[in-house]
């Protein structure tokens, strides 16, 4: 083989091993960016749902604290209310 023929080889052979660990390499740190999103994903999941129950919890609370003061008839007050006024016919009062 000719000198310039081996330099042609040499060349191209080093320009595909850049390009195939290049293209690899922008692989690996995609994916690792994605999986940091995943990841941000998943702690903004813990967050919702520990303020989600920590506000059930303070709401427990209020309600106990409400339930002390002025007793309801079951549990369901506000929904007991809402369907017995809902039942009544509009512009009469109701029984």
């Amino acid at each position: 083989m000719s000198r310039p023929a081996k330099l042609t080889l040499a060349a191209s052979v080093l320009v595909s091993g850049l390009t195939v660990w290049g293209v690899h390499y922008m692989q690996e740190r995609e994916r690792e960016v994605m999986y940091r999103g995943v990841e941000r994903d998943e702690a903004r999941q813990e967050e919702k749902k520990r303020k989600r129950l920590l506000d059930l919890q303070i709401n427990q609370e209020k309600e106990a604290a409400y339930q002390k003061m002025q007793p309801t008839a079951g549990a369901g007050g506000a929904t007991a209310a809402a369907s017995s006024s809902s039942s009544a016919s509009p512009g009469t009062a109701p029984s």
